[in-house]
């Protein structure tokens, strides 16, 4: 009795991991419409507004509205993207990346010369 109690709690915990996780990769052939226009509210301090976006749910594309993100320091944002490849579309989420401010690759917290203007 006790064996099949486990085998079916073992059964039932499996189905708990079928769902995808959040970062996994978005590619489908269908194009996602036109961004649509929002009103920016007013600037928060300590805030990045992180803009609306089509995602991908249940077999089609669902608006995202916009949303102020508490800011992160020494990191951007970089917003939601769809990048065309092959005839497939890929949805590239949301992230935040450290900050770069003379534009070389290089992060800020890694860089010798961060902010170094005359740098190639």
């Amino acid at each position: 009795m006790m064996k099949k109690i486990l085998i079916a709690a073992l059964i039932a915990g499996s189905f708990g991991s079928v769902a995808a996780p959040a970062s996994a990769d978005i590619l489908v052939r269908v194009a996602p419409p036109a961004p649509r226009v929002e009103r920016v509210p007013e600037a928060r301090r300590g805030y990045v507004w992180a803009p609306g976006y089509w995602d991908w749910k249940r077999g089609h594309h669902v608006w995202v509205k916009g949303k102020w993100v508490r800011d992160r320091k020494g990191y951007v944002y970089n917003a939601p993207t769809w990048e065309e490849r092959d005839g497939r579309w890929r949805m590239n989420r949301g992230n935040w990346a450290r900050r770069d401010r003379d534009g070389d690759g290089v992060p800020n917290g890694m860089d010798n010369r961060p902010n170094n203007p005359n740098r190639n």
